[in-house]
C-alpha cells in the first residue's frame, strides 16, 4: 500500500517550504539574486543546508521559486489595490501608485526581481512576471477606455509604455534617488503615466491627490 503524507506532515512540508522562500527573499531584499545562496538561506530559515536541497536541487531552482513568489505577491497587491477603488479609471490610478510605491519601498528586491543581471535560464520567468504587470494595466487602460475616460488607443503598447516608465522611473540607472520623496515621487509618476495616456491635466492631478497608496 502506498506511503500517503497525514495533513500534519503536509503542513510541516509546507511551512517549511514557505520558510525557505522567505528567507531566500529577505537574502535578495539585501543583497540581490547574487545573496540567494543555500547556506545562508539555510542559516536564515533555521534548518540544514541539506534540508534546502531536498526542496530545491540547486540555487537556480531556489531563485526561479523566489521570482514566482515574488511575481505572485506583486500582481496580488495591485489587484486588491483596484478591486478597492470606485470606478475604472481610480483602479487604473490606483494600481499605477501602488505599483510605484510598493517598488520604492523595496527598491532593492525589485531590482533584483526584475532588472539585475541572472542566470538567462531565469528570463522567462523574469518575462512571464514583466508580462503579467503589463497585462494588469493594460486591462485596468482597456477598462478606462470602455468607460469613457480616456481616448481611444493601443492598449498593450500603452500598458508596456506605463510599465516602462514606472520601472525606469524607480529602479532604472538614471531614476532619482527617493531620500524621503518617496510620496513625491509616486504621485509625479503617476501624474506623467495619467497624462501620457491622455487624461487632461486637472482631471489627473486631481485624481492623484484623491488616490490612496498602500504598499504593503
Amino acid at each position: 500500500m502506498p506511503y500517503r503524507r497525514t495533513e500534519n506532515v503536509e503542513r510541516r512540508l509546507a511551512a517549511r517550504h514557505a520558510a525557505i522562500i522567505a528567507a531566500a527573499r529577505e537574502a535578495a531584499s539585501e543583497g540581490g539574486m547574487a545573496a540567494v545562496q543555500i547556506a545562508p538561506v539555510a542559516q536564515r530559515a533555521g534548518i540544514a543546508a541539506g534540508t534546502v536541497y531536498r526542496y530545491f536541487p540547486g540555487k537556480t531552482d531556489l531563485i526561479a521559486a523566489v521570482l514566482a513568489e515574488i511575481s505572485e505577491r506583486e500582481i496580488g497587491a495591485l489587484r486588491r489595490a483596484a478591486a478597492n477603488a470606485p470606478g475604472p479609471l481610480s483602479a487604473l490610478a490606483c494600481v499605477i501608485m501602488n505599483f510605484a510605491a510598493r517598488v520604492l519601498r523595496h527598491r532593492r528586491l525589485a531590482f533584483a526581481a526584475i532588472a539585475e543581471p541572472v542566470d538567462a535560464a531565469l528570463d522567462p520567468i523574469r518575462l512571464k512576471f514583466r508580462k503579467l504587470l503589463a497585462d494588469e494595466f493594460a486591462m485596468r487602460i482597456a477598462a478606462a477606455i470602455a468607460s469613457g475616460h480616456l481616448p481611444e488607443q493601443d492598449v498593450a503598447l500603452a500598458a508596456v509604455g506605463v510599465l516602462g516608465l514606472l520601472v525606469e522611473g524607480t529602479i532604472g540607472p538614471l531614476a532619482p534617488q527617493s531620500g524621503g520623496r518617496e510620496h513625491e515621487l509616486v504621485q509625479s509618476l503617476a501624474l506623467t503615466a495619467l497624462r501620457a495616456l491622455g487624461l487632461a491635466d486637472p482631471r489627473a492631478r486631481g485624481l492623484v491627490v484623491q488616490t490612496t497608496v498602500t504598499a504593503e
